[in-house]
């Protein structure tokens, strides 16, 4: 049986294109950033194309929510560290944390939570995940100490600080 990767992280290049004439990245961008990563890992880690499922199923996650806190800018040209996990599920809606770092991984850049509901196309409302889905689920799902963002943010870097690993 494969053994999941429950936080996978990412390096990632901050593009002039996303970035203010003061050369820091736009607000938004950070949310394009983080998602496109969380993109990626369902891909590369669990398997789990949601652009093929949109097609083939007609089902598939659309966000319902963000919420964002920034800490540290971002910067034209800069190494980035992502890194993705999910915090909370039920049978209609997942919700993961992403986080950006410094490519060194001290100091945190941004922590965002987004809600994603399972979605039919065919019918235009959310619908319940497969027990398959679930299962996976509560085998990735990390629980977290806390449940406000900014929150999170502040516990993630002060553990930074004080040297654990997060």
């Amino acid at each position: 049986m494969k053994t999941h990767n429950k936080q996978p992280e990412s390096d990632r290049l901050i593009r002039f294109q996303d970035c203010d004439p003061f050369g820091h990245l736009n607000n938004s961008k950070y949310i394009d950033y983080m998602i496109n990563v969380r993109e990626d890992h369902l891909v590369e880690e669990y398997d789990l194309n949601v652009f093929l499922m949109a097609h083939r199923d007609k089902k598939s996650w659309i966000v319902g929510q963000n919420e964002i806190a920034y800490l540290k800018p971002s910067l034209v040209m800069e190494k980035v560290k992502i890194q993705t996990r999910l915090i909370d599920f039920t049978e209609r809606y997942v919700q993961a944390e992403m986080v950006m770092y410094d490519a060194k991984k001290t100091h945190v850049k941004a922590v965002l939570w987004t809600k994603f509901f399972h979605f039919d196309f065919g019918l235009g409302k959310a619908v319940g995940h497969t027990e398959s889905m679930m299962n996976l689920f509560r085998e990735l799902h990390i629980n977290l100490p806390v449940d406000r963002v900014e929150e999170r943010a502040k516990m993630l870097s002060r553990d930074l600080k004080e040297g654990v690993l997060v």
